[in-house]
């Protein structure tokens, strides 16, 4: 256990940010915690938490703060909406961005705070919990070199990738590669079984396969067992974040098929309504709606 930390502020209680809360505390580092829906402060607040009103009451007295919502409007009304991080001036402590947005936001959020990162998380809940995650920071040498010692108490690899953006682009080409893994997963899946073979019997070959990677082989017992409840990570923030990817290569001038196929399906399942479920329901636009000829 250690408290060489000083207080942590953890703002956005979604699966990271509730997993990244309960690390801090299992360290014993004082944890003061937000949350757009107050109801998910309470069982951190139950394991010692203060559970704050606002995003600046959150970072009030704190050596550090962690941004976990889920896009750039929300991570905007943390850090500059009434009530924000940065509303009554320049926050003192060091700034985590660790929510997945276009890396030029976070630039642009931050502004003129003195001491920024932004960090690409990558694990589960579980990981989160654990301190295990593996993680992609971007910001100056200087403000690395002071947030390590807590980067390391929540991942097992803390790695420095440069200019501020720079972790942010990690992130959004390592989920690039899990929005296309799992949608081929499905694909193959379905197809299999609108031709005659066995759902179940194809899913454990491929995750007995070499060819299966392990997120394939992670996500084909959810999709074996048809269960996307309790999501490790949104379709709607996979479909998000594979947009993101998108721009980046279209401001550079590439093309990218295949991040652009599958944007497009997890689109789609979002708006077939699973979009709060896991990403691997996005084996559910791969068949026609019932009622309709697409």
């Amino acid at each position: 256990m250690t408290r060489a930390h000083g207080p942590v502020a953890v703002l956005g209680l979604g699966t990271m940010g509730s997993g990244l809360a309960t690390r801090l505390l299992d360290q014993g580092v004082q944890v003061r915690v937000w949350n757009r829906t107050a109801e998910r402060t309470e069982p951190l607040a139950k394991a010692g938490a203060y559970a704050a009103a606002h995003p600046a009451d959150a970072v009030e007295g704190t050596s550090a703060a962690i941004c976990t919502v889920a896009d750039g409007e929300a991570l905007g009304h943390v850090l500059r909406g009434p009530g924000g991080v940065l509303s009554g001036g320049q926050y003192p402590g060091a700034l985590f961005c660790a929510s997945t947005v276009a890396p030029d936001e976070v630039v642009r959020l931050a502004g003129d705070t003195p001491s920024v990162l932004d960090v690409g998380m990558l694990g589960n809940r579980e990981h989160a919990r654990s301190g295990e995650l593996r993680l992609f920071v971007g910001g100056e040498e200087r403000t690395f070199s002071a947030g390590r010692p807590l980067l390391e108490l929540l991942g097992k690899e803390v790695v420095h990738l440069g200019e501020l953006g720079s972790g942010m682009r990690m992130k959004l080409l390592l989920n690039l590669l899990m929005g296309i893994e799992v949608q081929a997963l499905a694909e193959a899946v379905e197809l299999a079984a609108a031709t005659g073979l066995d759902r179940q019997r194809v899913l454990r070959t491929i995750a007995g396969s070499g060819f299966a990677s392990p997120v394939m082989a992670f996500k084909s017992k959810r999709m074996a067992a048809g269960r996307y409840d309790k999501p490790d990570f949104r379709l709607r923030l996979m479909a998000k974040d594979l947009r993101l990817a998108e721009e980046q290569a279209e401001a550079v001038g590439l093309l990218l098929p295949l991040a652009a196929a599958a944007a497009l399906t997890h689109l789609r399942a979002t708006e077939q309504g699973h979009g709060d479920e896991d990403c691997a329901a996005v084996t559910h636009a791969l068949t026609p709606n019932p009622g309709t000829d697409t």
